[in-house]
């Protein structure tokens, strides 16, 4: 058996999350690639795969296997790629995992730029503010909210996440606008509950420069950042979310910030993959490229209220209609290992 081989049909099968998928990817035949995982099986004495007829999932031994060959296969294309001239640059199917909000703002209407730099990478794009298992689900990178908890990845950070509190003008002329933390217990708020837990999430304020949750009551709650400004804008209450996502809101003045004396803490963002991942050429332009874009972002890279007309235009690339998300901060602590 050729191990080398061997690992790179593995490594495509579960990229491709199916024998016959890789199978047709690789040019052979689908017998073939099966029979290929089984001999690999024989010779290590482990399963690697748990096979149903519905899904392909790695087994405890399969994942730590995938990442070895992971490795292994970027080292040798990292060596060849040093050896030769590669004009037309780095190459490969990426698939990275982003929230939604970042994706649909920031990433989508950016990806022509990221073609032009780099036409032979084949982006597959996951949006969602759930937890991604890195190596069962073949994911390459992801971007995150918040501190990483977890050694075995490398995180850059290239932003940050600035919460801001706000309403529209009609429930503020029905309910009044609130002064203080104590006026919050005459509001009703928009509340984003975590899919996991089927909890709401706490508000967050700075008092005395100490990070203070607070908890509001309810007119409604839910779990999509679409409908969460959706519910704000039609004056079911008060909302956090973060500036750059409500920004074209604040700008027309469909939502009011309130209390803007009270700041929320702001969080990292970061570009995170695996330990192994590194040298790999096509993961590194990625990163590159979206800690340049995420630099050209005032908001995003620690920019101030001076900054919001520069935004306002940034933002506007990908069209107020978009830029209706929020991430709570329960789903963000979920987003870490």
């Amino acid at each position: 058996m050729d191990r080398f081989q061997a690992m790179q049909v593995f490594t495509r099968v579960v990229d491709a999350n199916s024998f016959t998928r890789a199978a047709e990817s690789l040019g052979l035949p689908r017998t073939t690639v099966t029979t290929t995982i089984q001999t690999l099986e024989a010779a290590l004495q482990v399963r690697l795969l748990n096979r149903t007829t519905r899904r392909l999932s790695l087994t405890p031994d399969g994942a730590s296997y995938y990442e070895r060959c992971i490795r292994i296969l970027a080292d040798v294309e990292e060596a060849e790629t040093s050896f030769r001239n590669v004009a037309r640059g780095p190459k490969g199917r990426l698939r990275v995992d982003v929230p939604s909000s970042i994706g649909r703002l920031i990433l989508i209407p950016q990806l022509c730029e990221f073609y032009e730099r780099y036409p032979d990478i084949e982006l597959m794009i996951g949006m969602g503010d759930r937890t991604v298992d890195m190596v069962q689900e073949a994911v390459d990178c992801v971007i995150r909210i918040g501190e990483l908890q977890d050694s075995t990845m490398v995180a850059r950070r290239i932003g940050t996440f600035h919460p801001v509190t706000c309403a529209a003008p009609g429930y503020l002329e029905r309910h009044g606008t609130p002064q203080s933390i104590e006026d919050l217990k005459d509001h009703k708020a928009v509340n984003y509950f975590s899919s996991r837990t089927g909890r709401n999430i706490d508000w967050d304020f700075i008092i005395d420069d100490v990070a203070t949750e607070v908890k509001l009551e309810d007119a409604v709650s839910v779990n999509d950042a679409d409908a969460y400004i959706a519910c704000a804008l039609q004056g079911f209450g008060l909302i956090q979310a973060a500036r750059y996502m409500v920004l074209p809101h604040l700008q027309t003045g469909e939502l009011v910030e309130i209390m803007p004396q009270l700041s929320s803490s702001p969080m990292a963002i970061s570009v995170v993959y695996l330990h192994n991942r590194h040298l790999s050429p096509k993961v590194r332009a990625f990163v590159d490229w979206i800690a340049e874009l995420f630099g050209n972002c005032p908001l995003l890279s620690g920019g101030t209220e001076e900054n919001l007309e520069t935004e306002c235009k940034f933002a506007g690339k990908a069209g107020n209609n978009t830029i209706r998300a929020v991430l709570d901060r329960e789903d963000i602590a979920e987003r870490l290992y």
